[in-house]
């Protein structure tokens, strides 16, 4: 198979309607702004000044952009062209930063995909993007990519172009690229696709979701003043910085246009963080609700000077009221919930909140124009109050993902809301208490899991005749996933069904925490039961064993 020609290649775009353009340009949401455009002012603003720090590494802002350029002309020099897409798989690493913006640079699109994805993720990513280039690091976090390079393009012979940050061996080494800066291109277009951004994943594997120039700098400029986030701010990247949360909320993106310091640490953990925390003085930082957790308790242990810290904000996951006061009470700093997805809509508990909002919310939308409607299962708007499905439209969310029909009929109205899948309540002053997800899925330490998909693994195996995948609550993960089984034959042992499902090539937080076998799942009278009815029963049944009193 021959890469595509750009002109076979679906087109890449994200279309508002002309009135909406017009009202968030009117707005000021929408200001012709670039990612090149704004890199490039502020390495002439800030050139002397400590842009990101991560390992070894110290770039001024003057320093960043030279990478940039030189990545940059390099991709091309190497034969890619303007409109490629280019799957980005790094770790907390500052060549991330300057591989993203290298591309952006390069009128190249990238794609992100998680340091924890293996090949069933990345060569569906390179598929639904048609992507001609991939960009790994040698290792990261003990695992050889350039393995995973090499199945890839046995998969996926489209994706021609692979870079390596570190020992390249077959591949080209990022730190060899150089080209010509006169070949670079012009800014692109702020209303075309900058990137592509990938989904929850809760419904399946994940959905390529194309943000442009225009709606994504909006949502990071308006979160740094959210946020609190200015020059003199040092904003950590704990989490893995391809999820959208360390990215725009205001995430890394939003330090760097706010002219700020970036410091990436190698692993979430106090252990990695804290050190870099003492040492940066970093003001800010995200987290997931048990991450979160994590710090707190290890705050009152460490001999870190943790000081500087003025705000932590935890998303990904709902962080209940309880966990919430741990939070405050073990970091001594301000708390900022923040409830968003990758899709667009971010709600954000504001610094100067009361208590009783900042502990018991997961905060109130960006942007006056950010339209949200609570529903119930009819359609029919919900008093506030009242739990519903939350329907969402906006100047920084999607209106369609890229490539998929079904996905865009399922969650997209005609008038261009987003189905979230989020069950929430609305107070009084919009904001947001989170109940839960109306799909089946697992949101296992802010990392959404989807149950069909798991379910669809394990039944792949010879053993297994029936399989269904649940959420459980677990005090540190916020949930876990358990596999009920009924099995074919002679009974596995759960470690080898485990080991089953980490073969098929998934990232490793998809595989069950728990498998419990059973001998048969009810039915109705008609021997039918929905896949989430009979997921509901088992939950029930088994916290409701967990719950009675031994004997």
């Amino acid at each position: 198979m021959s890469e595509p020609h750009a002109s076979t290649r679906l087109p890449l775009r994200q279309v508002w309607p002309d009135a909406f353009v017009a009202r968030y340009r009117d707005a000021g949401y929408w200001r012709g702004e670039t990612f090149p455009g704004f890199l490039r002012e502020r390495a002439q603003r800030h050139a002397g000044e400590v842009a990101v720090v991560g390992g070894d590494i110290r770039w001024t802002y003057a320093q960043l952009w030279q990478e940039v350029e030189r990545i940059a002309a390099g991709f091309l020099a190497q034969g890619l062209v303007p409109g490629d897409r280019v799957i980005v798989q790094l770790g907390n690493i500052p060549e991330f930063i300057a591989v993203a913006c290298a591309l952006f640079r390069a009128q190249l699109v990238p794609v992100y995909a998680l340091p924890a994805h293996r090949i069933t993720e990345v060569a569906h990513f390179a598929r639904k993007a048609e992507a001609s280039g991939y960009v790994v690091a040698e290792r990261y976090e003990g695992f050889d990519y350039r393995t995973l390079a090499r199945e890839l393009q046995a998969e996926v012979p489209s994706v021609q172009h692979v870079f390596v940050v570190g020992d390249a061996q077959e591949f080209t080494a990022v730190s060899a690229l150089d080209g010509d800066r006169a070949m670079l291109p012009g800014d692109p277009d702020p209303q075309s696709v900058a990137f592509l951004q990938i989904s929850g994943g809760s419904t399946g594997l994940s959905k390529l979701i194309p943000r442009t120039h225009d709606d994504y700098i909006y949502s990071f400029r308006a979160s740094n003043a959210l946020c609190g986030i200015g020059r003199d701010s040092v904003y950590m990247v704990a989490l893995p910085a391809a999820h959208n949360f360390p990215m725009s909320s205001p995430g890394f993106f939003g330090a760097l246009y706010a002219g700020a310091r970036v410091v990436l640490s190698p692993g979430p953990g106090p252990d990695a963080a804290f050190p870099l925390i003492a040492r940066e003085r970093v003001t800010c930082v995200g987290l997931v609700p048990p991450l979160a957790l994590l710090w707190a308790d290890a705050a009152a242990k460490t001999a870190h000077d943790l000081s500087s810290l003025q705000v932590v904000q935890v998303g990904g996951a709902k962080l209940v009221p309880e966990a919430a006061r741990r939070v405050v009470a073990g970091l001594g700093c301000t708390l900022q919930q923040v409830f968003g997805m990758a899709e667009g809509l971010v709600n954000y508990t504001r610094l100067d909140d009361p208590d009783d909002i900042v502990l018991g919310t997961q905060g109130r939308p960006i942007s006056p124009d950010d339209e949200v409607l609570v529903v119930d299962d009819h359609g029919n708007p919900v008093p506030d109050g009242e739990v519903g499905h939350l329907l969402t439209r906006g100047p920084y969310t999607i209106r369609r993902y890229h490539n998929d029909d079904a996905a865009n009929t399922r969650s997209f109205t005609d008038d261009g809301y987003y189905r979230t899948g989020d069950m929430v309540q609305r107070l009084p002053g919009g904001y947001l208490v989170v109940q839960g997800r109306a799909t089946d899925h697992i949101n296992r330490a802010g990392e959404k899991i989807s149950a069909e998909e798991i379910e669809d693994h394990l039944l792949a195996h010879p053993q297994v005749f029936d399989a269904a995948v649940v959420s459980i609550p677990d005090d540190f993960l916020g949930e876990r996933s358990c596999a009920f089984v009924i099995a074919r034959g002679e009974q596995p042992k759960p470690a080898a069904l485990k080991a089953w499902v980490r073969g098929r090539g998934l990232a490793a937080f998809k595989v069950p925490d728990q498998v419990v076998f059973v001998d048969a799942f009810d039915t109705t009278a008609v021997g039918k039961i929905s896949r989430r009815e009979l997921r509901a029963q088992l939950r029930a049944r088994f916290l409701a064993a967990q719950e009675a009193p031994t004997p």
